[in-house]
């Protein structure tokens, strides 16, 4: 089904009763996108790893959709660092406890671009571990009350323009031999993206109540780039990332159009399982909703499985 024109949050259904999870949801396209479902009736649970940051974006998302005239945003915050398997762990039981169905899981969280090498709690490259394994980890450990969603949960794994130049190296996907911040963060999205599509085929083929779906934001102006690694970068690195935020200011757009096809994927009656969607723009970079283009190495069987399989085993989560 195509994607009506200059679709808007506003074209999506009520979603009242309906519990959702963003992560990264203390800012940026987490933000917008946790706004997005409040505002449309759903319990939304903003998840993040710092928990004065959380309560801000809880205080500034109520009263956004109150100043909108719709009933009081249902929304809460939890802890979350997706670096951390045991928080992801924690965080599952945690949701578990409060409700029995969870309808919309957006895997949203990210960093891009640590300037140095550094690991997750559990020894993971940074970029890797955070962006892709712990959401790897906690789709599995949700993946019951997602199955219990009387629509069939729907997952939105947040990839981006990235995944085009991606690269997924079986032999060092830690970056223990060769770390380049960029070849890092492009490999974690390669990897997001290839999991959603698996995640559809899985889902399809075993009859499991559940959606998957991707999305990616262009080039959208948000504080991704702020990295976890405490010691600053060098000269050249402080350029380089200096040129890509002013690219994405210049021919980007804002994270609240940014995060419309995120929004699209998560609550938009048209958006079909196993979909990719993007900006219309020119580059994909920027415009209205639409379908985006998959790279051809996101479609390779035989690197999905063989990335299925690492996944289960450096988590320890099943989800197959």
């Amino acid at each position: 089904m195509a994607v009506p024109a200059k679709w808007t949050i506003a074209r999506a259904p009520d979603l009242t009763g309906r519990v959702a999870v963003v992560t990264g949801a203390s800012g940026g396209l987490g933000y917008e996108t946790a706004c997005g479902l409040a505002a449309r009736g759903a319990t939304t649970i903003l998840a993040g790893r710092n928990a004065a940051r959380g309560q801000a974006a809880l205080d500034r998302l109520r009263a956004r959709v109150a100043e909108t005239g719709g009933a009081e945003a249902r929304a809460d915050f939890m802890m979350l660092d997706l670096g951390s398997l045991r928080s992801v762990a924690a965080f599952a039981q945690a949701l578990g406890e409060r409700t029995d169905r969870l309808d919309i899981l957006v895997n949203n969280a990210g960093l891009m671009g640590a300037p140095r090498r550094a690991q997750t709690e559990d020894g993971f490259e940074l970029q890797f571990g955070t962006n892709y394994l712990g959401h790897f980890a906690l789709t599995g450990r949700l993946r019951p009350l997602l199955l219990r969603a009387p629509d069939g949960g729907r997952v939105v794994s947040v990839a981006s323009l990235a995944a085009w130049r991606g690269r997924l190296v079986f032999d060092d996907l830690q970056a223990r031999h060769r770390y380049t911040p960029f070849g890092a963060y492009r490999q974690s999205k390669l990897a997001n993206l290839i999991f959603a599509l698996e995640l559809d085929r899985l889902a399809q083929s075993g009859g499991w109540n559940l959606h998957s779906l991707a999305a990616h934001p262009g080039w959208a102006v948000t504080d991704i780039m702020a990295s976890r690694v405490p010691e600053a970068p060098n000269a050249a690195e402080r350029a380089i990332r200096g040129m890509v935020r002013v690219a994405f200011r210049l021919m980007g757009q804002s994270a609240e159009a940014g995060a419309r096809p995120i929004l699209f994927a998560a609550a938009g009656r048209e958006a079909a399982d196993g979909h990719y969607y993007g900006p219309a723009g020119r580059g994909e970079r920027r415009g209205a909703v639409a379908e985006a283009r998959i790279p051809p190495q996101a479609r390779s069987l035989p690197a999905a499985r063989r990335l299925w399989a690492v996944s289960e085993r450096l988590t320890g989560v099943s989800l197959s």
